[in-house]
């Protein structure tokens, strides 16, 4: 019994998380913004413990900062959060997808393909926010074919960070630029050339990073 219980709290936690995170990311709660735990539970429905933790899971991921007699308060995301991020997601994401041409199984190009369909399409449309999701989602999946659980794991914290920059800095006209450099990075993977894949995500990284700098401004 104790263990079910165990488990059903931490998924109340867990999901308590999820739902502030995606809030977060899309901006509904925006930076500078103060979280009341007891203002949670009563949206969220749940009491304060799972709140509490999924406040310190935030705070740990970067989301949250904790201020003296503030709390909780949403953490902006400015110029030079984004170069550190960027720092580390160029050598990473170039390193799965070198990986990633190495070992994907034709059933994880064959995802690769929809994901990228449905991108474009989304693009297409001018449906800003499912473009942002479906470009994480394409870069995802390439760590995960890089079938390397260790790179999995390093990235996993970084999925959310990016959401969020995306969506600060993906407008209408960049969808489809970005869906012609996934393609070419695509076509590394599918023929097997580590070398192409890496470079090219390597410069995907570093032309994202360019054109988000801009948009965030000095």
């Amino acid at each position: 019994m104790t263990d079910t219980l165990g488990d059903a709290h931490q998924s109340l936690a867990d999901l308590v998380y999820l739902q502030l995170r995606e809030r977060i990311i899309e901006g509904e709660y925006p930076a500078g913004k103060r979280l009341v735990e007891r203002e949670l539970a009563d949206e969220t429905g749940v009491s304060r413990i799972p709140v509490r933790e999924a406040v310190q899971r935030l705070e740990r991921e970067g989301f949250l900062t904790v201020q003296a007699r503030r709390g909780a308060v949403v953490a902006d995301f400015g110029r030079t959060d984004a170069e550190h991020f960027f720092a580390v997601r160029e050598s990473l994401e170039a390193l799965a997808a070198g990986l990633a041409a190495q070992h994907a199984t034709a059933a994880g190009v064959r995802g690769l393909e929809r994901l990228l369909a449905r991108t474009r399409k989304a693009a297409e449309a001018g449906r800003l926010r499912e473009t942002v999701s479906l470009n994480a989602d394409f870069h995802r999946e390439i760590v995960a074919l890089s079938g390397n659980p260790l790179l999995r794991d390093m990235m996993a914290p970084l999925d959310g960070r990016l959401r969020r920059l995306f969506r600060l800095t993906t407008d209408a006209d960049s969808g489809l630029p970005m869906c012609v450099e996934h393609q070419q990075l695509l076509d590394a993977i599918k023929a097997r050339d580590p070398e192409t894949a890496a470079t090219l995500a390597r410069r995907h990284v570093a032309g994202t990073r360019a054109f988000a700098l801009r948009t965030l401004g000095a």
